[in-house]
């Protein structure tokens, strides 16, 4: 993820001295991403992710590390959290909190072809049917009313940078959205951020899933179409084949049930205005930071076109 906190050897040493796991050999940051301060660890024991959480909920921070620990101990392939010597999960550094979890193997890649959709879709699936027995709560923070509330408190600022178009389209989406609820869709445990960058590949297999701080109780029909956005949607050269590679991959492991089938087109537009809404307001609000990475909203603009006429 981006870096807003910076860290030299001497604040990971002290770090290290709670666990385990070796002495620091060396140490980067990690720029991909818009949340948190990842940096890459490389121990005596071995190489780690530590993560600084720059704006969320402390409250939160214990589902997330006791799901990744529940879905590592399930052999579901997500980095394990590192326990602190104390028993804890979560470290003090300053006024931040932050973690150590294992590095997985594999790669990100930036586009996917068919049989690497394959794979992601039926990974996604397992995730889903994983976390059943999971029994933590947390409700889906960027959902609908969020979606709501943020866009429209944009729309100004929006029709001045992005042109009064756009600003018509986020409005008319945001109303459309609120007369078209889905309701009674399965749902569980979600990851919420299936994006290439958190999806590591070794050549075609799937090997790891992270970055499990957006993860919820939601609609597996949103996360799903989350993925399909983000994964298998390019509006300029969209292929056909793209999209059912991954649905595929998924249907193998979950097939959908009807109810789902027939709101996936309602759920690729609500998991688009989701995306661009967040960049927009990235876009409009950046914050400071030293390896801060903005990505593009126009993007999700162009998917949000694209899946309104999705059928």
């Amino acid at each position: 993820m981006s870096v807003y906190t910076e860290l030299g050897p001497d604040d990971i040493e002290l770090i290290l001295k709670d666990y385990a796991l070796g002495e620091l050999v060396s140490f980067e940051g990690i720029a991909a991403g818009i949340e948190n301060s990842n940096f890459f660890v490389n121990t005596s024991n071995g190489r780690y992710v530590l993560t600084i959480f720059e704006r969320m909920d402390e409250a939160e921070l214990p589902y997330f590390m006791h799901l990744m620990h529940y879905l590592s101990e399930g052999d579901f392939p997500c980095p394990a959290v590192q326990i602190r010597n104390d028993g804890g999960m979560i470290f003090s550094f300053g006024d931040k909190q932050g973690c150590l979890v294992s590095c997985l193997p594999g790669d990100t890649l930036d586009v996917l072809h068919k049989v690497q959709l394959r794979s992601a879709g039926a990974v996604l699936a397992r995730l889903h049917l994983a976390g059943d027995g999971f029994a933590e709560r947390r409700n889906n923070p960027t959902y609908l009313d969020w979606i709501v509330r943020i866009g429209t408190d944009m729309q100004a600022d929006v029709a001045a940078q992005y042109g009064a178009k756009a600003a018509k389209l986020l409005r008319e989406e945001l109303v459309w959205q609120q007369r078209n609820p889905a309701k009674g869709l399965p749902g569980g445990v979600i990851h919420a951020d299936y994006f290439c960058d958190n999806i590591l590949f070794c050549g075609n297999i799937v090997t790891g899933v992270i970055d499990f701080y957006y993860a919820c109780d939601g609609v597996f029909a949103y996360d799903l179409a989350i993925a399909v956005n983000a994964l298998a949607i390019d509006p300029e050269s969209t292929v056909k084949a793209n999209l059912e590679a991954l649905l595929a991959g998924y249907e193998k492991v979950r097939p959908l049930c009807d109810a789902e089938r027939q709101a996936l087109p309602q759920m690729l537009r609500l998991a688009a205005v989701r995306f661009w809404v967040s960049r927009l307001y990235d876009a409009l609000y950046p914050r400071k930071g030293a390896m801060v990475q903005v990505k593009d909203p126009e993007e999700y603009r162009r998917k949000l076109l694209w899946c309104r006429n999705f059928s």
